[in-house]
């Protein structure tokens, strides 16, 4: 979820994040999964759209035997992107467009930021993608190995104190199976305007296999080539941070 101003609000344990008779295991969510009333047309996004650009079958609840995803049959030949949390899905669509032979998969838990996504995908008419409204932990776990050739974290909830650093993202939990997914030589952007997230992402990534491309820090607030500034960019703009964007890459071995 990139929505860096709801950082304190922990979800209740719930079938689609906890522990059931499916056997699915215990997983904190810490977030919302949706906020304020959805506009009358992104009701309608969700009912009439979002069935149709499902990956497959990704929670327990679907899956309860974690059958690996078909993403040939989902995508064919592609290439394929994952974009975890894409908040208003700008980034999203915008990648989709500029890339109509990759096929993007976005995880998003929180519903506001699905059906946001989807009125930009119906605005834009791209058709390389897929989304799941869900924990991205879900789908690493029905990923296959060495799958994804790109991923994207881009404005991650900051999770600013302390005692709360464990819930951020780069942290081994997430890390581990990301690392597992991604191909080797796969690429991985983090934007982010928080100090302190530059710090545990340059201290925690490199420790799941990867390599920082850009590791002079002069570099680090050069936007992508292909980057388009995102909602959450603009806030960070307003509010006097500064973003940084980092590139690893996973490496061969």
């Amino acid at each position: 979820m990139s929505d860096d101003d709801k950082n304190d609000q922990q979800t209740p344990p719930s079938e689609d994040v906890g522990a059931h008779p499916t056997g699915a295991p215990w997983r904190n969510f810490y977030g919302r999964f949706k906020g304020k009333s959805l506009r009358d047309s992104q009701e309608e996004y969700l009912e009439q759209d979002l069935a149709a650009l499902s990956p497959g079958k990704v929670t327990w609840e679907e899956n309860p035997d974690r059958v690996n995803l078909d993403l040939e049959g989902l995508f064919g030949k592609r290439d394929v992107w994952l974009e975890i949390g894409f908040g208003g899905g700008e980034h999203m669509v915008h990648q989709a467009a500029t890339y109509p032979d990759v096929g993007i998969i976005g995880c998003e838990p929180y519903i506001n930021g699905v059906a946001m996504l989807l009125g930009k995908i119906r605005a834009a008419g791209v058709e390389n993608v897929a989304v799941h409204p869900g924990d991205v932990r879900h789908m690493f776990d029905v990923l296959t190995d060495a799958s994804i050739s790109r991923a994207f974290l881009l404005y991650p909830d900051p999770w600013p104190k302390r005692r709360h650093h464990r819930r951020r993202f780069v942290t081994p939990e997430h890390l581990a199976p990301l690392s597992r997914v991604l191909k080797p030589g796969a690429i991985f952007r983090v934007a982010t305007d928080i100090p302190d997230y530059v710090r545990q992402t340059l201290k925690e990534v490199p420790k799941q296999g990867f390599t920082l491309l850009n590791p002079d820090p002069d570099t680090w607030q050069n936007e992508w080539d292909d980057w388009i500034s995102t909602r959450y960019e603009q806030k960070a703009y307003r509010e006097g941070r500064k973003p940084h964007y980092l590139t690893f890459q996973r490496n061969e071995k």
